[in-house]
């Protein structure tokens, strides 16, 4: 079993958030790849110095560095091979400022400096050494330096007046190829920036070859990337990740290079039978067939009918319809699939008695077409991925978003900025984030969604990433509410068990004062004392603390009922009897709030105490009955409703018509303490939740605003004993 290659790193200058940038790097990985038939992957350095760090450490195989980085490396590095830029390898610096505001080196004392990065070659060191060398350190000559990043923001600063003079690269040192460089990064503003002094040429950046890599490995490379540009293959636009047209080697001695692969390239023109009249290739063969004796002959002639029928085919249709064409076709050449692209162009004649000829152009595209492979998946990403996806500018406004996110944000194009989306994004960005802080979260519409927020620069503004949450927050809840429920549970076995006792005997003396105090005013009245009438107020008082201790204790069961375990011994218990006499103890309020609809159909015994049934049972219609507004009771109905479920469970509905509960009170509705009524202590739902689960079964509620609630109990059913009865 061989071991695979480790693969091949290659680490590239900060990309600057441009997505354009990490799709050309993962494109030419790719093609790099597949031309040295080992892996090779492109990283992005997060900046210039942490490039630097890798290659004095050694951790990089092959890097694209600044001019300065290749000239410091190049004596410990196999090889070094310079970008090629208008023909040259070697570029100069323009000191710019604005048109309106000249400027000459001899009036620069006091102006402010627009400058690209600390390590930016034409955008900073080269411009800076040239003022060193004629007497103007920058840290004297300036009243203010400032790093923006990128030449497009130093150049805006000038032209809105933050800086007086920046620095900008241009091949050759003369205003017209300055301005067209000018003219990439601020289009038509060129026009208002003028350069007024040129530095010294350095060499231009490019690729630093490793002692890491064998000198094999950095022959065949330096033998690819020198002849990228010229080979036929397609794959010039790759060369748009360096800005350059081509490579050259440096002069330092060098392996020779290895002979890169000849790619088929086809140049014809064809009269109207179809005829070669001219006929090129840059070797003299194509589809492993020799050309050199192709004119007069027919093209299908000369290159067979596999390869000819195709163009033939292509010829006659561009003639006919006289507006050219394209055509994609494969081949297999010498036991090898190739796919070629022709274009076919028609030509007018020459003379009034002579025929168009046809202009035909085929090129071997099986690089390329396979390379498409991976641009296509890169470039659907943003469309495909299944998590909403947007980009703003910086004042909110919408760039870009995936139909993810118009699905999951409808109002996005009508909110714009406002969107709470953008906004969080934004106050995100504007606050900045510690490390490991957690990312932003938004809830909208009953759902969350985590953000993911980079920031872009060229064109500034930010990418966010939303990702739906909701289950997993939902899970935090339940596990947040199971944990503070038995933190309470604990907490109520405690307090109950020391309040039960002072409680017995503060109800025990309370009921005996009263019936001490009592005896005493019957004997005051007898002998017609004075003191009988105070007496009352005393007996009341005493009858309102009795009152209140009663309640306190019924405060105190609710919380033992929170922690007390599970019955291990159950009752047979009739469900709809027990419903009948919870019915009967809340008929006063009913009445005078409410019509009774009652739905009872058989359904068997279910397990439990009946005690503990019947009070979850009086606090579901008490709740229910209290919903309802005595001023609405003609309309209001309560319906109570027994059946039996699909696999044998009891179900009971309690349903009412009263003002129903928003989504955020519903979701609380069985947590302790929770309560929207003033004086009720949230005790009764979260208790009764609590004995209905210590039974195996469940209640749930819905609810709709202004509609009305349906709480539902569903039990189990008792299992029969072979006598009959339920479990004792």
């Amino acid at each position: 079993m061989t071991t695979p290659a480790a693969p091949i790193r290659f680490l590239l200058t900060p990309p600057l958030g441009e997505v354009k940038e990490h799709v050309r790097a993962e494109l030419f990985s790719r093609a790099l790849t597949q031309k040295l038939g080992r892996p090779v992957v492109v990283e992005l350095a997060p900046s210039f110095e942490a490039l630097e760090r890798e290659l004095v450490e050694g951790r990089v195989d092959l890097a694209w560095a600044t001019a300065e980085q290749c000239t410091a490396f190049e004596p410990q590095a196999r090889a070094v091979l310079r970008a090629v830029r208008s023909g040259l390898w070697y570029y100069h610096a323009a000191l710019v400022c604005r048109a309106d505001a000249p400027l000459t080196l001899q009036t620069l004392k006091g102006t402010r400096a627009a400058w690209v990065a600390p390590r930016s070659t034409g955008g900073h060191l080269l411009p800076a050494r040239h003022l060193m060398a004629r007497g103007l350190p920058p840290a004297d000559t300036f009243s203010e330096q400032r790093f923006h990043g990128t030449y497009r923001k130093a150049l805006l600063a000038v032209l809105e007046g933050k800086a007086d003079v920046a620095s900008i690269y241009s091949s050759h040192p003369e205003e017209n190829t300055v301005r067209a460089y000018l003219a990439e990064h601020v289009g038509a503003e060129e026009r208002k920036l003028i350069p007024f002094d040129f530095t010294e040429p350095t060499p231009a950046d490019g690729l630093i070859f490793t002692m890491r890599m064998a000198e094999a490995e950095v022959a065949a490379l330096v033998s690819v990337l020198t002849t990228l540009a010229g080979n036929g293959a397609g794959l010039e636009p790759l060369l748009g990740l360096f800005d350059s047209e081509g490579f050259v080697l440096s002069s330092k001695p060098r392996p020779p290079p290895r002979t890169a692969r000849r790619v088929e390239y086809l140049a014809a023109d064809l009269d109207a039978r179809e005829r070669c009249m001219r006929l090129w290739t840059p070797t003299g063969t194509a589809f492993g067939r020799d050309l050199r004796q192709a004119e007069g002959r027919p093209l299908e002639e000369v290159l067979g009918p596999e390869a000819g029928d195709a163009l033939v085919a292509l010829a006659r249709a561009a003639r006919h319809s006289g507006v050219g064409g394209r055509v994609e076709y494969r081949l297999e050449v010498e036991d090898e699939t190739r796919w070629y692209a022709a274009e076919a162009t028609v030509r007018a004649p020459t003379t009034e008695t002579g025929s168009p000829t046809t202009a035909l152009l085929v090129r071997d595209v099986t690089e390329l077409r396979v390379l498409e492979e991976e641009l296509y998946r890169l470039a659907s990403f943003p469309l495909l991925h299944p998590e909403p996806l947007i980009e703003v500018g910086p004042g909110g406004g919408l760039h870009y978003a995936n139909p993810a996110a118009h699905l999951a944000f409808p109002d996005l194009l009508v909110r714009g900025a406002r969107h709470p989306l953008v906004e969080a994004a934004q106050a995100w960005a504007r606050r900045g984030a510690a490390v490991g802080e957690s990312p932003p979260m938004v809830q909208l519409g009953g759902r969350h969604w985590e953000l993911s927020v980079s920031p872009l620069v060229e064109p500034e503004g930010l990418r966010v990433f939303a990702k739906n949450v909701t289950a997993r927050k939902q899970v935090e809840a339940q596990l947040f509410k199971a944990d503070r429920t038995a933190a309470l549970g604990s907490l109520a076995a405690a307090v109950g068990h020391e309040m039960n006792n002072p409680l017995a005997y503060m109800l025990a003396n309370l009921g005996f004062a009263r019936e001490e105090l009592a005896r005493l005013k019957a004997a005051l009245r007898k002998e017609g004392h004075a003191l009988a009438g105070d007496v009352d107020d005393v007996e009341e008082a005493l009858s309102e603390s009795l009152e209140g201790a009663d309640r306190l204790k019924g405060i105190v069961q609710d919380l033992r009922m929170l922690s007390r375990a599970p019955l291990e011994h159950h009752e047979t218990v009739e469900v709809v009897p027990l419903l009948e006499h919870a019915l009967s103890l809340v008929q006063g309020e009913l009445r005078h709030r409410a019509r009774l609809e009652k739905d009872f159909r058989p359904v068997p015994p279910v397990a439990g105490d009946d005690a503990r049934v019947g009070q979850v049972f009086v606090k579901l219609l008490r709740n229910a009955v209290q919903a309802m507004s005595e001023l609405d009771a003609p309309r209001n109905v309560l319906r109570v409703a027994t059946y039996t479920g699909p696999a044998g469970e009891v179900v009971v509905e309690v349903q009412d018509t009263g003002m129903g509960m928003p989504p955020e009170v519903l979701a609380r509705l069985f947590e302790p303490f929770f309560s929207t009524k003033p004086a009720s202590t949230g005790l009764g739902l979260s208790v009764s939740h609590a004995i209905v689960t210590s039974l195996g079964g469940t209640l749930r509620a819905e609810s709709r605003e202004g509609v009305g609630t349906t709480l539902t109990v569903i039990l189990p059913a008792a299992l029969s004993s072979p006598s009959g009865r339920g479990t004792e």
